[in-house]
């Protein structure tokens, strides 16, 4: 199709999975129900780690934050993803897209570090037990925090930005579920090749930097496991580092396939199941594989329960 240099695009259309209608209508209600999970599960963390302080230390205030991190992504994509699916107006604006693609990239990105600080506060916690208060204090752990939210923030912008600052004169449908830097690149009215080179870099520095850093921290967990002399010690190890890289390498994993590469040679249905898990996925199964079996979590969630109940009897 031959663009129009004469016409600007003020709005683009999602298309999402306008070639299977009828997938579409079973695919609200099954995203419904997980955006519906997803933001009650980590609620859930969110309250029980707030007002219980007990769990007032960095493994669980780090959950705290991945949470909120969670329910941002969550709120980003879905609901607008639920428009797409259930109606017929599947546009958004060019100011709503770039709002969308800002907030994706932003919590995305934060998640990425805050993922590699949590397996260096396991690293400390494992490798070196005595010496953890000291090593992970309060200090650290607020600039740990505060560096995971911050640091993405300037090359959010940036990235953001020059996306946008392409001239988009047509078409403007985006094959896809909703805004993502590939897909909506891919309708640039201009050569794009530099903005892929500053792209990849930025991958490497928000990717795969801190995954190969979580990949060494948990190299040394591993040793310190297999030196541990009971096999109780070696167990409760394992299953608190377990979920935790599950998720780093469904995370990471679709995310480096998905921006690495933004005119990649993947389908466009392949791209949208890649984006579909690392945004829906990995939200819902974060209150599930590190807090809700959590026995701390259970104990401090039913502390909390009969603290209500026992209110409500006076």
């Amino acid at each position: 199709m031959k663009r129009q240099n004469q016409s600007s695009v003020t709005e683009f259309i999602l298309l999402g999975f306008s070639n299977y209608p009828e997938l579409q209508e079973r695919l609200f209600g099954f995203f419904l129900v997980i955006y519906l999970v997803t933001l009650l599960g980590n609620a859930i963390i969110i309250v029980v780690i707030s007002l219980e302080k007990s769990l007032h230390i960095p493994l669980y205030l780090f959950l705290l934050n991945l949470s909120v991190l969670e329910v941002g992504f969550s709120a980003t994509t879905t609901p607008k993803m639920l428009v797409v699916l259930s109606s017929e107006k599947t546009t958004i604006t060019f100011a709503g897209c770039f709002a969308q693609m800002y907030f994706l990239l932003l919590f995305g990105g934060t998640e990425c570090f805050l993922l590699g600080a949590m397996a260096y506060d396991r690293y400390a916690a494992i490798c070196h037990p005595l010496n953890y208060p000291v090593i992970m204090n309060k200090s650290v752990f607020m600039r740990l925090v505060m560096f995971s939210w911050v640091s993405w923030l300037l090359l959010d912008t940036v990235h953001t930005s020059w996306v946008f600052s392409f001239p988009y004169c047509g078409p403007n449908e985006i094959n896809h579920l909703f805004c993502e830097t590939p897909p909506v690149l891919e309708l640039a009215c201009a050569d794009t090749f530099i903005f892929e080179i500053y792209a990849f870099t930025g991958t490497v520095m928000v990717v795969v930097v801190p995954f190969f850093l979580i990949l060494l921290s948990y190299t040394r967990i591993l040793f310190a496991i297999l030196k541990m002399p009971t096999t109780t010690g070696r167990q409760k190890a394992f299953s608190t580092c377990a979920s935790h890289l599950t998720s780093v390498t469904l995370f990471y994993g679709t995310a480096m396939l998905t921006y690495s590469q933004p005119k990649s040679g993947y389908s466009p249905e392949t791209k949208k199941l890649m984006s579909l898990a690392y945004s829906f996925l990995t939200p819902l199964l974060n209150p599930l594989i590190y807090s809700l079996r959590n026995n701390e979590m259970k104990r401090a969630m039913v502390k909390l329960w009969r603290r209500k109940f026992n209110l409500q009897t006076l």
